[in-house]
């Protein structure tokens, strides 16, 4: 039977698709309706931004805040010293202190732009568990913690156990992070008063853990809600694109090539993508996916748009849509495309257009470019480029030239002033 929660946040991670499990659905509700539920979802440091990939929880912590509960972004600056091995097939790199500190800084521009943060019952609180977790006496943890964990139970774990299926090494330092992470819920719980963690299906085993070590430790009822793992119709990982990573901080990716992501969304993920990426009300997310023809393209539109001006505001928004329409509609060079600036020397006596290329992001590799130019993939101000040992000069460059990889992906070289 179907539930129907009480609660508005409920009602909206069921309407609009975010919701995989929940320990407790009814209790979970109540507890909603009885007051301000503070709620955490954790964030481990391994990188200066946040991609897409993370934007589906983002986005539940941002409809958390709208519907009167208090959002929690636990950055992990002392669980990135370890390191999740959930779902890996290797040990991740281990980053130093100093690393850790830059990318939370860099993570903490794009939850701004999604959240309230403050002092107020229902603003946003953003920590850190290198608070609880640095100054941790070893023998102490192992023994008023450590004790609570059954080995056999923690293998059994669907994350631990396809790594092992799989011969594949699980060290010591990284089976300590289920225990580490179930320790951050309890701290939460007693120092804030948390009793929600929210997480991908794939985090079920670590909030799993949390729950049971706090009601052991404090006899407390807390809470686990999980989202689904998203990939797209077509079977690819949310989060990726051909040239990497669609990360969320400008200076990583900027808002043209951020536009371009959700432009060019396939057809059959519109409806969905806007029902867990935008605000707007459900029966327009449902009229967008509906949409075919010709039409389903003015539903991209829109729905990049709206995603877009969350992440970047709606003056990039707005801009990107120009410079697209500038680019695909009139040939145009636009002027917010990714641009590579050469000094002089550079084209001086020429460079090649392979290079360029490379350069500019839309090939991975010299070998990759030319496999585009032998392909008829590439062009070079919308003329096809069919010499992969073309050679630009500084004369050639006075004025900006467009680069184009397929009908998609473009980017303007120009040389510094």
């Amino acid at each position: 039977m179907t539930y129907h929660p009480k609660s508005d946040f409920l009602h909206v991670m069921i309407s609009r698709g975010f919701l995989a499990d929940c320990t407790d659905l009814q209790a979970l509700d109540d507890a909603m309706l009885a007051g301000v539920v503070p709620t955490y979802i954790g964030y481990d440091a391994t990188a200066k931004s946040l991609h897409v990939g993370h934007l589906l929880n983002i986005m539940m912590l941002r409809w958390l805040q709208k519907t009167g509960h208090k959002p929690i972004t636990l950055m992990g600056g002392g669980t990135t010293k370890v390191g999740d091995p959930s779902f890996r097939a290797d040990e991740r790199p281990l980053l130093d202190a100093a690393a850790i500190d830059g990318n939370i800084d860099g993570m903490k521009q794009v939850f701004a732009k999604y959240l309230t943060y403050g002092d107020g019952a229902t603003d946003a609180l953003m920590l850190n568990n290198a608070e609880w977790l640095d100054n941790l006496n070893y023998l102490d943890f192992l023994r008023d913690i450590g004790r609570h964990f059954s080995v056999n139970r923690m293998l059994a774990f669907e994350s631990v156990k396809s790594r092992l299926d799989r011969e594949q090494s699980l060290s010591f330092l990284e089976f300590n992070y289920m225990i580490l992470q179930a320790y951050d819920f309890l701290e939460l719980n007693r120092r804030y008063g948390c009793v929600l963690q929210m997480g991908g299906s794939d985090q079920w085993g670590n909030i799993i853990n949390g729950i049971d070590l706090t009601r052991r430790v404090l006899d407390h009822q807390i809470f686990g809600l999980t989202s689904p793992l998203l990939t797209t119709s077509d079977g690819r990982k949310m989060g990726k694109s051909a040239d990497g990573a669609v990360w969320l901080n400008a200076d990583m990716r900027s808002p043209y090539e951020f536009w371009q992501f959700w432009r060019n969304t396939t057809d059959a993920d519109v409806g969905r993508f806007a029902r867990l990426y935008t605000e707007l009300p459900l029966d327009e997310c449902d009229r967008l996916g509906a949409l075919q023809g010709s039409e389903i393209n003015a539903a991209k539109i829109i729905l990049a748009n709206e995603i877009t001006t969350l992440c970047h505001g709606a003056d990039a928004a707005r801009t990107a849509e120009e410079t697209a329409r500038e680019v695909f509609e009139k040939g145009g060079m636009g002027d917010d495309l990714p641009t590579l600036t050469l000094a002089r020397a550079e084209a001086d006596p020429g460079i090649s257009i392979v290079q360029l290329l490379v350069r500019a992001g839309l090939a991975k590799t010299g070998k990759e470019a030319k496999r585009l130019i032998a392909e008829n993939g590439a062009r070079l101000n919308d003329e096809p480029l069919t010499d992969a040992g073309l050679m630009l000069d500084t004369a050639q460059l006075q004025s900006p030239v467009k680069l184009s990889a397929g009908k998609k992906r473009h980017a303007l070289v120009t040389l510094a002033s």
